[in-house]
């Protein structure tokens, strides 16, 4: 399946959108499959649950594309596909 998702036209298939998979997130990860993430980024913290970027994530670089905050202070975020990744300062 995933030959196939990698080899395709951008232009016949539409986009795959994943909500809340972290383990299929982290296979798309593995095979190159990610170029775009949308993120919500609740104002909250729950102590447990699954982490979206959890030990063992594929290294990628993204680089901010877009950001809204909305009035209950969520902020919604656009990240897209920004190459190799490169380490150094911030």
């Amino acid at each position: 399946m995933w030959t196939k998702l990698s080899s395709s036209n951008n232009n016949r298939f539409p986009d795959l959108q994943v909500h809340g998979s972290g383990q299929l997130i982290q296979t798309l990860l593995k095979h190159d499959l990610v170029d775009e993430f949308w993120l919500k980024i609740f104002p909250i913290t729950l102590g447990t649950g699954k982490r979206l970027f959890a030990d063992g994530t594929m290294p990628a670089a993204f680089t901010l594309h877009e950001a809204k905050t909305s009035p209950a202070g969520v902020i919604v975020a656009s990240y897209k596909r920004a190459g190799e990744v490169k380490t150094g300062s911030f």
